[in-house]
């Protein structure tokens, strides 16, 4: 079950069709849907978080805390609209397009994949750019 969460001044446009897509991604990999909780909130939101359980005095767009068991996907995305708006700008993207990315980039994360070294990255943003494909199709 896949349930969203606003703290923010936002709302998903098409909840139904994201959760879908969401599903869709995670059969994908052979992994089965658990509970699923995305949290959309503010900077200040999302920099309490990251000070108070990762030690991290930073900004960043998302933060994911997995309950993956076995093939059964859980756990709750954190994601700071604030910082999605900057990304994008920053990387010339529409704000869909990085809202989008970030939502399907902390499944990756449950899925196994990484994004520390340059090489995982690279693979990272592959999967993403897959998954993306399956949202406009």
């Amino acid at each position: 079950m896949i349930v969203f969460n606003y703290e923010t001044d936002f709302k998903l446009e098409n909840e139904a069709k994201i959760s879908d897509w969401i599903s869709s991604c995670i059969e994908k990999y052979n992994f089965s849907e658990g509970e699923l909780n995305y949290i959309f909130c503010d900077d200040d939101y999302l920099h309490k978080l990251n000070v108070e359980f990762l030690n991290h005095d930073t900004l960043t767009d998302i933060i994911s805390f997995d309950y993956t068991m076995g093939s059964l996907i859980s756990g709750d995305i954190f994601i700071s609209i604030e910082r999605v708006r900057e990304n994008a700008l920053k990387l010339s993207q529409t704000y869909d397009n990085e809202i989008n990315r970030v939502i399907i980039h902390g499944i990756l994360h449950y899925c196994g994949f990484k994004d520390k070294t340059k090489e995982e990255k690279f693979k990272m943003r592959a999967e993403e750019d897959s998954c993306l494909a399956l949202l406009t199709n």
